[in-house]
């Protein structure tokens, strides 16, 4: 009987820590771990290094809870300039990039953390509800859009933050039909969610 060759051990367990990153097989965390033995020292010490310090320079705004320094507000809330009557939540942080790259929205965002999923035992609880309904009933605050995932969760998230919010005075809004029905926002274009935000309708 043939036996399969192994990795080193250490490789192996590379190739398995890189596998627990979304998108990547088997195959794939083979042919990144691969390529990272292939680098010379000095690039593979910087990568070392920077998933060290990762825990300790990198972090979440306390305000909005999007990707920032370290216990430091984002670029986003710490602009003045921003209309704070506006407050667009998001189910990740990384949706936020893709509202910025379409250039028409000016207003502040709220990261949710997720959507209802009861499938998989979120109801709720989890998300960042709380510090949601004390930015709403900022009297600056006039306008709440929810551009959350165009998908069954996405929907049914969007109508329990309506109920939530129904008593906060503020006009609650949705992105027009157009962005990718099941996908959120970061797989739509600059066009499609500039589309989208412009012709917002109330919920």
């Amino acid at each position: 009987m043939t036996r399969t060759p192994q990795y080193p051990e250490h490789l192996e367990k590379l190739m398995e820590l890189l596998r627990t990153l979304p998108g990547i097989g088997r195959r794939a965390a083979e042919r990144a771990a691969l390529s990272i033995l292939r680098w010379d020292a000095e690039k593979q010490q910087t990568l070392g290094n920077l998933l060290a310090e990762l825990e300790n320079t990198v972090g979440f705004c306390p305000e909005c809870g999007a990707i920032s320094a370290k216990d430091t507000l984002c670029p986003i809330c710490a602009d003045v300039t921003r209309d704070r009557s506006l407050l667009c939540v998001v189910e990740e942080p990384q949706q936020i990039f893709a509202v910025e790259k379409s250039g028409i929205y000016r207003g502040l965002y709220h990261v949710l953390g997720g959507k209802l999923s009861p499938l998989s035992g979120s109801n709720g609880e989890d998300l960042a509800t709380g510090s949601l309904l004390r930015r709403a009933e900022d009297p600056e605050c006039k306008e709440v859009i929810l551009a959350l995932g165009a998908d069954v969760e996405g929907r049914a998230t969007a109508i329990f933050l309506a109920g939530l919010l129904k008593n906060c005075h503020v006009k609650i809004t949705r992105p027009a039909l157009g962005l990718p029905a099941g996908a959120g926002l970061g797989y739509a274009d600059a066009a499609t969610i500039s589309a989208a935000f412009d012709g917002r309708r109330d919920l």
